[in-house]
């Protein structure tokens, strides 16, 4: 099974950064929470921030677990693993998704997603409060 963190990004108007899947990769043309493989000995944390600085040039600060999926895509089993985050800086540069968007919470549903994602958008859908940030400390 591949380990995989992926980083619900709130921005500071509480909008979540999703991206889609661009044409060649796996589940093309779907969209996701951006994030990538952990490498061997990585936290789920460190491969965030190593992630989305390798794939879309911003720095991120993750600071809660949101949840684990495991999902088996027939060739391939995964463990998602979701942590929120908040945006810090840089601007985005994409290099494995085709396009991006900052996303209001109710609008998650609007979107195809890919299907390890999808019980993470359905827990963010179904959250009636603004999501907790006592842990970032600001």
């Amino acid at each position: 099974m591949i380990e995989v963190a992926a980083a619900i990004i709130e921005n500071d108007q509480g909008q979540i950064l999703i991206a889609r899947r661009k044409k060649g990769k796996s589940q093309e043309g779907m969209w996701e929470f951006p994030g990538g493989k952990l490498e061997p000995g990585e936290s789920p944390e460190t491969c965030l921030i190593r992630e989305l600085q390798e794939e879309m040039g911003i720095e991120i600060i993750p600071y809660e677990w949101f949840g684990n999926n495991e999902h088996d895509y027939g060739t391939v089993q995964i463990k998602l693993i979701a942590y929120m985050a908040k945006y810090s800086q840089g601007e985005i540069k994409l290099t494995d998704h085709d396009e991006y968007r900052w996303a209001g919470r109710s609008e998650l549903s609007e979107y195809d997603w890919a299907p390890a994602d999808i019980p993470f958008v359905e827990r963010l859908l179904s959250l009636r409060h603004p999501i907790p940030r006592e842990s970032l400390g600001s």
